[in-house]
């Protein structure tokens, strides 16, 4: 029996090409049914292509991951779908992915892929990606596999994604707390570990405007007060080591969190858990008294998004979320 994929394209340099008009490459401008061509995939699957933007991921939008999110549902609507493969830029492919495991309540996985180096360059990543991640969502075996990231044969977790290398093929990694999910050896799908258990969430209303804010050695408030007065709903820092701050940016947090704003603290470190330690201003206990939400081992972007969608769900009990 057939499996059944649906691959939708977005773009991203897995869909780039040169442009001789300047000697650099637009991004975005190759169809999925063109990738396809050269990906050489088993009779045993089925692939349906839809192309539903065609941008670079810098342009990546809270409306369009909720477009894409509603169109995978729509997809899946199928029953005879087995999973779902997105193709996507790589530079915020880690927080599309995080934002459609969140949102996303059904058990056929859905796989994210790109490339770091353009289909029309020699020791291109992309047609190896792309099959190879249309083979993992046609796989039963990532059934609750809920969304991942498939790059240079690994599988990667929703949560602790990240692109770590700017241009080199082996471009993703995930936190070593946490390793992979699993592999994709040639043919072979080899799953690791599953979540334990998955969160999602219906969105009530559009994902609100939340802002990051990094910390560093002697900021200030003002930006965490302008950020309140633009009209952010929710801002997360990215404080120091075990969730700190100066104290000056502690002040204009207290503002925020007055004027209505829900903050959450988090660490610049790839690896450990906001806690607190110590009981001096700026630090985790001090933003904690002062109504800011304990971070833990997120990072920043997906803390964002996390946040942004449980305001647009009208989940009244974040603190116990995060």
């Amino acid at each position: 029996m057939k499996r059944k994929v649906v691959m939708i394209s977005t773009g991203g340099t897995i869909a780039s090409n040169f442009n001789p008009e300047t000697g650099l490459f637009s991004s975005g401008v190759i169809s999925g049914e063109e990738l396809l061509k050269k990906c050489e995939l088993p009779d045993s699957i089925e692939l349906d292509v839809i192309s539903i933007f065609q941008l670079p991921s810098n342009e990546m939008t809270f409306e369009t991951l909720v477009t894409l999110k509603e169109k995978i549902e729509e997809v899946f609507q199928d029953e005879a779908v087995n999973g779902v493969v997105v193709t996507h830029g790589t530079d915020t492919l880690e927080e599309t992915t995080y934002f459609l495991n969140l949102t996303i309540d059904d058990e056929r996985p859905v796989v994210l892929t790109g490339s770091q180096r353009s289909p029309a360059v020699i020791g291109t990543d992309a047609y190896a990606n792309l099959r190879q991640a249309i083979l993992l969502a046609a796989s039963e075996e990532a059934r609750n596999l809920g969304a991942v990231v498939l790059f240079n044969q690994k599988i990667f977790p929703a949560r602790y994604v990240r692109k770590a290398h700017a241009g080199n093929i082996d471009g993703f990694a995930s936190s070593s707390e946490f390793g992979l999910v699993g592999v994709v050896d040639d043919e072979d799908i080899i799953i690791h570990q599953k979540a334990v258990k998955r969160e999602t969430y219906k969105l009530q209303s559009a994902l609100p405007y939340v802002e990051i804010i990094k910390c560093s050695l002697g900021s200030n408030g003002k930006l965490v007060e302008y950020a309140a007065e633009l009209g952010a709903k929710g801002i997360v820092l990215e404080g120091f080591g075990r969730g700190q701050v100066h104290p000056d940016v502690a002040v204009g947090v207290e503002k925020a969190i007055e004027m209505g704003v829900t903050v959450v603290i988090t660490t610049s470190t790839p690896e450990g858990n906001v806690k607190m330690v110590y009981d001096t201003p700026g630090t985790a206990y001090d933003l904690h008294q002062k109504g800011v939400i304990l971070g833990r081992d997120y990072d920043s972007k997906k803390a964002r998004i996390k946040l942004a969608v449980l305001l647009a769900a009208g989940v009244t009990d974040i603190k116990e979320r995060f």
